[in-house]
């Protein structure tokens, strides 16, 4: 393996990935929680994903184990559906890859991330501090 690049092309072979639509079909339906894994800067640029649980990716694989103290409350077994999000899908490959990897059989990621979920139509919310645009 060299690059970059190249740890992206394993990553991605290793997880089904799946669409913007299918991502918010299965939050939806109760089957899957999105993590957002944007940067702060990325999110107030680009808006919230409502109903997204907001996480870090230093911290990511910790808040996610369900063996770990500090865990996520939604972190209650292995087989959880974990559907990562990233600006442009880059680092939520890798880690939905890395997650899977250690355990988390149900990990994935959007593909296109939250650049994609735009494009699509799909909610967006106002991040923290945000005004809403109310002009005609």
């Amino acid at each position: 393996m060299k690059g970059a690049m190249d740890l992206l092309a394993r990553a991605r072979a290793s997880i089904d990935r799946v669409t913007p639509q299918q991502a918010l079909e299965e939050q939806r339906r109760g089957e899957a929680y999105l993590i957002d894994v944007r940067m702060p800067d990325h999110r107030a640029d680009q808006g919230e994903l409502p109903g997204a649980i907001v996480c870090d990716l230093t911290v990511l694989p910790w808040r996610l184990d369900p063996t770990f103290d500090y865990r996520l409350p939604e972190a209650t077994d292995w087989d959880v559906r974990w559907i990562l999000l990233c600006r442009h899908s880059y680092s939520s490959s890798v880690a939905a890859a890395q997650l899977k990897a250690m355990g988390l059989v149900n990990a994935t990621d959007v593909i296109g991330g939250v650049e994609a979920w735009a494009d699509a139509g799909l909610p967006l919310g106002l991040a923290e501090g945000q005004v809403a645009d109310v002009r005609p």
